[in-house]
């Protein structure tokens, strides 16, 4: 696909009006080291211009307006009065909700007793929840669309989700190993291809089964201890960056 220079070829709005925008953090987000990894792991490369790219290419955009801009009025590519995201057939949040819960959030959220959940959403913040998985794939976690079965206005697809299990997690020594799911999902868009409904659907065990992998990190490692472990398990220690 052809890009333009300083401009992401994967994402829409990421630098339209940049400067009016209230960003997360303060400007628009790189997607270097996110953009490598899927371009050397995804496992499918679609002609430019295909209906599969541009389903591709709006969740990606999608994703980065919720995750990166404060406000919803600063979000283009979705209807903000319609917008409904739902995970695996629980209760819809709205954009609003969304933005303050935070996709990792929205996504791993579920009603199994505590003392099973692997990861407990009502204990993170949208920041926490973030710095987890960044810490977890310093590489990024990347995405593609595997298949898609029907068109607007109602977009049917298959995806892929994967990362290089880098860092820790949750007091998870790191195992340098890929780690991935799979799922289904659909897009729901308006006539002017707005995002109104997202719907997924998927597995969460296929992704924690990569992430509990590792061997659990002692709290009396420290320092070189710390260094040696991930030297032995990955070459990217997050100690030594």
């Amino acid at each position: 696909m052809a890009s333009v220079p300083g401009r992401d070829k994967y994402r829409s709005f990421l630098h339209d009006d940049a400067d009016s925008v209230q960003w997360r953090h303060g400007g628009p987000p790189t997607y270097d080291a996110v953009n490598q990894l899927f371009e050397e792991g995804r496992t499918k490369e679609w002609p430019e211009g295909s209906l599969e790219e541009t389903v591709q290419n709006a969740i990606k955009t999608w994703e980065m307006e919720i995750s990166h801009k404060v406000r919803l009025q600063d979000i283009k590519s979705i209807n903000p009065e319609k917008f409904k995201l739902i995970v695996n057939g629980r209760e819809g949040l709205t954009g609003e909700e969304t933005l303050k819960l935070g996709t990792y959030n929205a996504l791993l959220k579920n009603s199994l007793p505590k003392e099973f959940q692997y990861y407990k959403v009502d204990e993170e913040t949208f920041e926490s929840s973030h710095e987890v998985f960044r810490s977890a794939f310093p590489r990024g976690f990347a995405w593609e669309v595997i298949s898609v079965y029907s068109g607007p206005p109602l977009i049917a697809f298959k995806f892929r989700h994967w990362g290089i299990f880098q860092g820790p997690f949750k007091g998870h020594a790191p195992t340098g190993e890929k780690v991935e799911f799979f799922g289904l999902g659909t897009l729901k868009v308006d006539e002017s291809l707005k995002v109104e409904d997202v719907e997924i659907y998927y597995d969460p065990g296929e992704l924690f089964a990569g992430l509990l992998k590792g061997p659990p990190i002692s709290e009396s490692q420290t320092g070189d201890e710390d260094i040696a472990q991930c030297s032995a398990k990955t070459h990217g220690c997050p100690f030594q960056k």
